[in-house]
C-alpha cells in the first residue's frame, strides 16, 4: 500500500487541505513531506517529496510560486502545497492552479491555521503504517463490508446525521453499523486507534 497526493485531504485532520490543481496526477506517490524555506528546493529533494511552501522566511510572489511548480516538476516531486493566509502569501492565483493542470502536478491549499506539526505528523505516520502494514494483514471482508460507511465517514467528516442523509438511511442505522465495526475491528490500540487504523487502509486500498 502506498499513500498517495490524493489521500492527503481524507488523512485524519487534514481535511482543511485542498487540492487546487494538478488533480490528474493524484496517484503521484507521497516518499515524504519536505517543508522548502529557501527560494529553491531542488538540491534538497530526492523525488516523492509532497513539498510544503510557507512563504514565513521568504517572500514568495506568483512568479516564485510558479517557479516553484516548474522546479518541482523537474525534481520529480510528489505534489506542492501552499500555506496561505493574510500574514504571508494571501490566496493562490487562479493562473497557479491553471498552470498545475498544465504541468500535471498536484497543488495543494492549506490553511495557515492548520499547525504544521500536526500536518507532518500525520503524513508520516500514514508514510510509516503503509510501509509497515501488508494487505494481507488487513481484514478485507470488514473493508468490503463497511467500505460505503467508510466513505461516507470521510465525505461528512463523522456528522452520523450527514451520513445518514448520504446513505439514504436512519441516523440510528449509521450509529448502529459505526457500534458493529467498532466491535470487528482486530489488533492492538484503543478503538480509536483501531478505527483511523481502518480508515487508513480503506484510503489506501479504494481506486
Amino acid at each position: 500500500m502506498t499513500l498517495r497526493c490524493r489521500n492527503v485531504p481524507h488523512l485524519p485532520g487534514l481535511d482543511a487541505i485542498r487540492l487546487r490543481g494538478g488533480e490528474s496526477a493524484g496517484d503521484n506517490p507521497v516518499r515524504w513531506p519536505y517543508v522548502a524555506e529557501n527560494r529553491s528546493f531542488k538540491s534538497w529533494v530526492k523525488g516523492g517529496e509532497l513539498v510544503f511552501v510557507t512563504g514565513i522566511s521568504r517572500h514568495r510572489s506568483p512568479q516564485n510560486l510558479a517557479e516553484c511548480l516548474y522546479e518541482g516538476k523537474e525534481c520529480n516531486v510528489s505534489g506542492l502545497v501552499v500555506l496561505t493566509g493574510d500574514a504571508y502569501i494571501g490566496q493562490l492565483p487562479n493562473t497557479l492552479c491553471r498552470l498545475a493542470d498544465e504541468l500535471a502536478i498536484p497543488l495543494f491549499e492549506q490553511p495557515y491555521s492548520l499547525p504544521m506539526v500536526e500536518v507532518t505528523e500525520a503524513i508520516g505516520r500514514a508514510i510509516v503504517w503503509s510501509e509497515h502494514t501488508s494487505i494481507e494483514q488487513m481484514d478485507q471482508a470488514i473493508l468490503a463490508d463497511y467500505a460505503d460507511l467508510l466513505d461516507a465517514w470521510i465525505t461528512c467528516r463523522g456528522n452520523q446525521s450527514a451520513m445518514a442523509e448520504a446513505l439514504g438511511c436512519h441516523r440510528n442505522t449509521v450509529r448502529n453499523r459505526m457500534n458493529q465495526l467498532s466491535e470487528s475491528m482486530p489488533g492492538q490500540g484503543t478503538p480509536t486507534e483501531q478505527f483511523r487504523t481502518l480508515l487508513l487502509a480503506h484510503l489506501l486500498l479504494r481506486p
